[in-house]
């Protein structure tokens, strides 16, 4: 098999989603078993080119896996020209200006999201990609974890009859840094940094919701600091000034009512760290980030409230496990797979920037839902 070369400077790879889940787990794991198969003889080969701030961060991890190629230099990397795609999983704050200039290079684009720190960033973007002509993409993983893709199955193959409502839960206790490490950066709780849970995980929240059921409508949402006090990684008390913990209510297309919760300062009691239930007229399911688990009228219980004596029945045994019926690849190398198809034969790819520019959009109008107490419509976007 021939192979055909596609060069990706990789921005932010010595962050942790970059290097683990973009690096390891998705380009190098594709160069692992041979590339990308086109069908036509030939493999595309990624070649990544490591960008950064920390030389001797990008020197080590070049080191590591035998990679030859790091730099300093955004701005050499992008007037190179055998560089393809450019991809971006920097701090959130520094996004929008190398995506405009890797954009205005030429560069087929590929990003981290939120795609910048507000909706006007986000859709001139989107514009100046459209008007370049360049391919572009955005990071939407969840869409891709087992437990989503069985989820859409059901959805697709009529399983729930007419969907009522979806109630997610996600997130889990970050420590606060001074008796214990916090396991997250503290710059995620400074909103002058670009942190927030509403910036990080309402853009999520929007293309797991347009994806499997409908256009999000209308966003009310209420968002709060939960720990007001945190220590950062030098072991230094900072006042943490983004919200940690957002609960929002989501009206969508059909009329389905979306509730989700989530939380940095939240103790687990569920079976993984993300979940949603689906209610139907039909049946029920439960998917997490790998299991999903239904069950259909036929098959649903009849409980009766009485206070005064307790349950003789197990809820949960009495729903059913969704089987796998194949093997799923990691969500982030399976969208990294489709993205560089899309780049090498044109092929379909619907989660472009004008998507990221959804999700930045239902942040902004969670977190002025918020600020004003009140139910806030969702405009449609458009180039």
């Amino acid at each position: 098999m021939t192979r055909r070369t596609v060069r990706i400077a990789m921005n932010g790879v010595t962050g942790r989603m970059g290097y683990r889940q973009h690096l390891v787990r998705s380009i190098l794991a594709i160069r692992e078993q041979g590339g990308i198969d086109l069908g036509d003889g030939s493999a595309l080969w990624p070649e990544p080119v490591l960008v950064g701030r920390r030389d001797f961060a990008l020197k080590s991890i070049a080191e590591r896996h035998g990679l030859d190629e790091w730099t300093t230099d955004l701005d050499a990397v992008l007037t190179d020209g055998s560089i393809d795609v450019y991809f971006d999983s920097q701090v959130t704050s520094a996004r929008e200006d190398a995506l405009r200039k890797a954009i205005a290079a030429g560069k087929h684009i590929y990003t981290e999201k939120p795609t910048a720190t507000g909706l006007d960033g986000a859709l001139a973007l989107a514009r100046l990609a459209h008007a370049e002509g360049v391919k572009h993409g955005v990071v939407q993983d969840k869409l891709f974890l087992p437990g989503l893709l069985k989820l859409k199955r059901l959805v697709d193959g009529g399983f729930f009859g007419r969907i009522l409502s979806v109630r997610g839960e996600f997130g889990y206790w970050v420590f606060e840094g001074d008796w214990q490490e916090a396991q997250r950066p503290s710059w995620n709780y400074r909103s002058e940094d670009g942190g927030g849970i509403v910036v990080d995980m309402f853009p999520h929240w929007e293309y797991v919701l347009h994806g499997l059921f409908g256009k999000v409508n209308s966003v009310q949402a209420h968002a709060a600091t939960h720990i007001p006090r945190r220590w950062d990684e030098q072991g230094r008390g900072y006042e943490a000034t983004a919200d940690d913990s957002a609960y929002g209510i989501f009206e969508l297309e059909g009329g389905v009512v979306a509730q989700i919760n989530s939380s940095w300062a939240v103790r687990v009691n569920r079976d993984e760290l993300v979940e949603f239930q689906v209610d139907g007229t039909e049946g029920s399911a439960v998917a997490g980030l790998r299991r999903c688990r239904a069950q259909h009228r036929s098959g649903t219980p009849k409980p009766v409230w009485n206070p005064d004596l307790p349950a003789t029945e197990s809820f949960r045994e009495q729903w059913q496990e969704v089987p796998d019926n194949g093997e799923f690849d990691n969500g982030f190398k399976a969208q990294w797979e489709l993205f560089l198809r899309h780049v090498a034969l044109g092929t379909p790819y619907d989660w472009d920037l004008l998507a990221g520019a959804r999700g930045v959009q239902l942040a902004e109008l969670g977190l002025r839902s918020s600020a004003e107490g009140r139910r806030l419509p969702v405009p449609e976007l458009s180039l």
